[in-house]
């Protein structure tokens, strides 16, 4: 229970034994005390007028005296202009460490909702390895459906795999042009790396095309069209979806390589899914859907033959369902996906992690499904995320400007491994131990990081500056929760008790436990808002705070052993519930750094 409930609850007992009038505590108004005043927390009396028929402060003093003399776990109270402000005792901060430790496990977790929710994440085209942006993707969604999860809900990672369409047509053309049947072994190189040259091989040979007809007197526009290449990617596409032997056995071979070299980046990042959807199988389902649309006049079909859903009357313009020859495009697909999904999970609702780059298009869809007549459409939430920029600007996969991955794994690696060397606090370790500690600061650091930030924002990313073991980082966190291991490590060599016992807890051990007691909250705060930068600067707070305490406190050198044991077992709790907030980041501690 939190603090403002507890007070809400025993206000509303204050009410009833003075003015004998019920009052329901969860209309009463709690909460913090400003800082200007003296007081934890501050009960609104104006509401209670009406009740008491007394003016605000003698309302205010006559709730107080009441609670003072009645309940144990409040030690002082003042009334100012209809604000009573009231200290919590030492009692009800030890009795709320106390249920802390009690709880165990349990206190990491919320009650099931008893609500299914698919999170769709990643969801890359075959054309090209992950880059930063993707990691910035895979990191939210992965955080968010431990948050959904831990706050009580039954979860399914999803991803859908972009393999066809015109961009992987792009990178099938160009290898067939320029890389004289090279594979990832023979090039002894990551088969979605391959693909991806092919990619931008293929942007060159467009722009060199474009060049030509514009030269040539052509709009660039036009020569966009026109240039031989993009034609030969197109009648390509029409094969595909023809079923063409020799081009379905190209796209298979391609792709091949492409999910090996995404399953070592995934395991590299400690990523994985529950259901994989494929946009081979699924854009039939979404022909389906448009010709039930064109059955029940949701849809018109153009001279061309191409399909498209008029929004003109929804403040919106015409969207593209279906091409003139047939093929499909990202918005068809996306329909039968969706239909497939809540029918088979009957889910109670469906995250869609994707950046803001695609507001559009969800906006689209959640108002294309109502049209078909799905009651669930209003049950889809597109998690719109900010961009990821480096100090030199925008990425651009096409013209091969990305920060790769796999290559930005490696180097956070070796900055965690250069950065902790030059500790030497490391020279007892095996081999082996730092190798595995050096993997896992360099991910703290990454994905700290990237979380820490709200996700609707845009960001620059600094690898550099997410190393640093001071300041709002991974590595700071995973060095507090080290040095409290370290702590707790000693304390058992000496046989020391690691209890909670009737001692009195110093100004600085209750706000310790101030911090511990908001977990819960932040927890369910951080799941409704599908925001994991709220766990993120929850456990620096209580990071930050500890080590202050640590600075100032003897701990493992305390004479008196009640003292001593009630200390271990507050920065024990602290620790685990360090431990705990950082997994909902896909982080782990080490136990020694």
């Amino acid at each position: 229970m939190t603090p403002e409930l507890f007070i809400a609850g025993k206000a509303a007992c204050a009410v009833k034994e003075i003015y004998n009038a019920e009052v329901d505590a969860a209309t009463l108004q709690v909460q913090l005390t400003r800082k200007e005043f003296e007081g934890d927390y501050t009960l609104v009396v104006f509401p209670l007028l009406r009740i008491s028929h007394a003016a605000p402060d003698a309302t205010g003093n006559a709730i107080g005296q009441w609670l003072v003399a009645n309940c144990p776990e409040i030690s002082s109270f003042n009334s100012v202009k209809g604000f009573l402000n009231l200290s919590l005792s030492n009692l009800y901060w030890r009795e709320t460490l106390e249920g802390i430790l009690s709880a165990g496990e349990s206190y990491h977790t919320l009650p099931s909702t008893g609500k299914r929710i698919m999170v769709e994440f990643s969801s890359p085209n075959t054309n090209k390895p992950l880059h930063l942006g993707h990691i910035r993707n895979n990191l939210l969604g992965d955080s968010v459906s431990r948050l959904l999860a831990a706050a009580g809900n039954e979860v399914i990672k999803a991803t859908l795999v972009n393999d066809r369409g015109v961009h992987i047509c792009k990178s099938m053309y160009a290898w067939k042009q320029c890389f004289d049947g090279a594979t990832p072994r023979s090039l002894g190189k990551k088969g979605d790396h391959l693909v991806g040259d092919c990619y931008v091989a293929f942007s060159n040979i467009l722009k060199k095309e474009v060049a030509e007809l514009v030269a040539g007197g052509m709009s660039e526009e036009q020569a966009e069209k026109e240039a031989p290449c993009m034609k030969a990617v197109h009648e390509m596409l029409v094969k595909w979806e023809q079923g063409d032997k020799e081009v379905r056995e190209l796209w298979a071979m391609m792709n091949g390589w492409v999910f090996e070299g995404f399953d070592q980046t995934y395991r590299a990042l400690g990523i994985s899914f529950d259901k994989v959807y494929y946009e081979h199988d699924t854009y039939l389902l979404g022909k389906e859907l448009v010709r039930k649309g064109l059955d029940m006049g949701v849809f018109v079909q153009d001279a061309d033959g191409s399909v498209w859903c008029d929004l003109t009357a929804d403040g919106l313009d015409r969207k593209l369902l279906l091409r003139s020859d047939g093929t499909s495009v990202y918005m068809t697909q996306d329909l039968g996906t969706a239909e497939r999904r809540f029918a088979e999970y009957k889910l109670d609702s469906h995250v869609y992690v994707v950046g803001d780059e695609q507001n559009y298009h969800f906006q689209v869809l959640k108002l294309v499904l109502a049209k078909l007549g799905f009651d669930w459409a209003e049950r889809i939430f597109h998690l719109s995320y900010g961009m990821v920029e480096l100090p030199e600007g925008k990425m651009k996969s096409r013209e091969g400007t990305v920060v790769d991955a796999d290559d930005l794994i490696a180097d956070m690696y070796n900055e965690a491994k250069a950065t902790s060397e030059e500790s030497g606090k490391l020279e007892d370790v095996s081999e082996e131990e730092r190798d595995r500690l050096y993997s896992m600061i360099g991910l703290g650091a990454l994905k700290y990081f990237i979380l820490k930030v709200d996700p609707r924002k845009k960001m620059l990313f600094n690898p550099k500056e997410s190393i640093d073991f001071n300041g709002n980082t991974g590595p700071f966190i995973q060095y507090t929760h080290a040095r409290i291991r370290s702590i707790l490590r000693k304390a058992e060599a000496a046989s020391f008790e690691v209890k909670l016992l009737p001692v009195e807890l110093s100004a600085k051990e209750i706000r310790l436990v101030q911090q511990l007691g908001l977990y819960q909250q932040k927890l369910a705060e951080a799941a409704a808002a599908f925001s994991p930068a709220i766990m993120a600067n929850f456990a620096y707070d209580l990071a930050k705070e500890f080590n202050q305490y640590y600075h100032d406190t003897q701990i493992i050198r305390e004479s008196d052993a009640s003292v001593r044991s009630t200390r271990l077992a507050l920065i024990s709790c602290i620790a685990d519930v360090l431990k705990s907030t950082m997994k909902l980041l896909g982080i782990e501690l080490p136990e020694r750094m």
